[in-house]
């Protein structure tokens, strides 16, 4: 055995110098340049920390050399096995990229775009395979592998190719990014990094088999290793369709048009990302940052938005049926025409959000807070907005018929001819609100906090209103057609004008309460007090029932209707 271990080290030995001696001819370098990564180590972690920004940027410039009297360019065939051997042991970290872009922002040496070239040609072969694929010969990555295995170094041969691909996928697009920033290089360098569309097809799936790829070897290693390097990046028409891209930083990225239904995307930071027209639906969102970000049409469909962060986004005529909004901040976003029926916004942030117009057919909007929101015209039709704060809301023109509004604070919202019709209103805080010309056919008030409010034209009629507090509210030319305000606390309010024909009002405190030009055909007033009771000459009381039993009323009043 030990003999046999001899000849085990000599062969290592042996296949060590010959490859190193095999790539100094070809590339015309130095050992210790072309090789800075390698040490021997017996542990991989270690490998992480090998790579120093001094010897990217030296590699990187030494690949766009020029065609002159003191330097000869490497050839496609050199720069490939160059690559391999910088970047195929591990990982490139952020801190490194950051580095080495600013050393070579700052060199003289540096030749951004023809460095693009070389690399997304690189980059374009590696993802279909080319280098993998090669004959044992030609097998960069399997070269790569024996090399640090001979200096026991524990790599697989798909680690190899993926770090490799990974890393010039991540300079790829550290110089998109700044070549963006750059008026003179905009336009000579932009990366796809899922393919350029086609007329002829409409998504490009390019990213999405490398992240495949990536993750064969560990979940979430594509995410681990690129997610950071994402942001301001152009995706527009990827497919992404059932891709795990957990935590990675889409911030102010193109996604316009792109598909990512299924997606696994907690946690993923959307900021100011383009996302317009783009597909989620179905897709995770839980704990993801789109604050900010550009929503207009895009399919949220089922998707989970739980804890999500929409603040500002807008979110114009985008698909959220049946979505999951629960406990997700969208403060001040555009939710104009947007669909939103049947999903779940329990415990929502929608404060001075704008839903005017929206759909909300169903949904549970129940302990959400849209304070200030605007939701003009919007469809509530069944919503359960039990508990949730409408304080100062606009929902005039609303749709809120057959809504459960338990508890609801509709303090000082404006209620302009909104349709309130069977309505669920007990409990609501209405006091201040204006409700003017709404219907409230069939809704059930009793016991509501109507101080101060504004019903002027509303249609109350067969509305339960008994014990409802009403003082000084506005009533006037409101329908109130066998309106049930028993026992009511009607005291300074204004009804002049209101018909209250078959009105119950018995029990009401009617004091100091306007009844000029009220019609009072057939309504009861046992027991009510009208003490201070406003009312014109012409007020017919011929029809008016209990008036031998009403409290307080005024002597003018008395000898009027000969009851003195």
């Amino acid at each position: 055995m030990l003999l046999l271990y001899k000849v085990w080290k000599r062969l290592i030995t042996y296949v060590r110098r010959t490859e190193e001696q095999e790539i100094s001819n070809l590339t015309g370098l130095e050992v210790k340049g072309v090789f800075p990564l390698v040490k021997i180590n017996n542990t991989q972690n270690n490998l992480r920390e090998l790579l120093s920004p001094e010897q990217l940027q030296q590699s990187l410039e030494e690949w766009t050399k020029n065609n002159d009297s003191l330097s000869i360019k490497i050839s496609d065939r050199q720069l490939d096995e160059n690559i391999y051997d910088l970047l195929g042991n591990t990982a490139l970290k952020i801190e490194v990229v950051q580095a080495v872009m600013q050393r070579l922002v700052a060199s003289k040496d540096f030749r951004p775009v023809l460095l693009f070239q070389r690399l997304e040609d690189f980059f374009r072969r590696w993802c279909e395979g080319v280098f993998i694929d090669a004959a044992p010969s030609e097998n960069l990555p399997q070269k790569k592998m024996l090399q640090l295995q001979a200096q026991n170094i524990a790599i697989g041969l798909r680690q190899v190719d993926i770090n490799t691909g990974l890393n010039v996928l991540i300079l790829l697009l550290e110089l998109h990014r700044y070549a963006q920033q750059r008026d003179d290089l905009k336009a000579q360098i932009v990366f796809y990094p899922s393919g350029r569309r086609h007329k002829d097809n409409f998504f490009t799936s390019q990213l999405l088999r490398v992240i495949n790829y990536s993750d064969a070897i560990e979940i979430g290693n594509f995410c681990s290793v690129v997610g950071e390097f994402l942001q301001g990046s152009n995706f527009s028409g990827a497919y992404l369709g059932d891709a795990n891209l957990t935590g990675v930083n889409f911030s102010a990225a193109n996604l316009t048009s792109a598909y990512l239904g299924d997606a696994n995307l907690t946690g993923v930071n959307f900021s100011a990302a383009n996302l317009n027209a783009a597909n989620l639906g179905d897709a995770n969102l839980s704990g993801a940052n789109l604050s900010g970000a550009n929503l207009r049409c895009t399919d949220l469909s089922s998707a989970n938005l739980s804890g999500a962060n929409l603040a500002g986004a807008d979110l114009y005529r985008a698909d959220l049926s049946h979505a999951d909004l629960s406990s997700a901040n969208l403060s001040g976003a555009d939710l104009s025409h947007a669909n939103l029926s049947s999903a779940n916004l329990r415990d929502a942030e929608l404060s001075s959000s704008y839903l005017s117009h929206a759909i909300l057919f169903a949904a549970n909007l129940s302990d959400a807070n849209l304070n200030s929101a605007n939701l003009s015209y919007a469809d509530l039709c069944r919503a359960d907005l039990s508990g949730t704060n409408l304080n100062h809301a606009d929902l005039r023109g609303s749709n809120l018929s057959d809504t459960i509004l338990f508890s609801t604070n509709l303090r000082n919202a404006i209620l302009i001819a909104a349709d309130l019709s069977y309505a669920k209103l007990n409990g609501a805080k209405l006091n201040g609100a204006n409700l003017r010309s709404a219907i409230l056919l069939g809704a059930d008030l009793g016991g509501v906090d109507l101080t101060d409010v504004i019903l002027n034209e509303a249609d109350l009629s067969g509305v339960v209103l008994n014990e409802a507090d009403l003082s000084g509210a506005d009533i006037s030319d409101a329908i109130l057609f066998g309106t049930d305000l028993s026992y009511a606390n009607l005291s300074s309010a204004n009804l002049s004008g209101s018909n209250l024909s078959g009105a119950i009002l018995s029990g009401a405190d009617l004091s100091y309460t306007n009844l000029s030009y009220a019609i009072l055909g057939g309504a009861d007033l046992s027991d009510a007090n009208l003490e201070k009771v406003t009312w014109n000459e012409n007020l017919e009381w011929e029809d008016v029932r209990g008036l031998d039993k009403a409290v307080n009323v005024p002597e003018a009043l008395k000898q009027q209707l000969g009851l003195v």
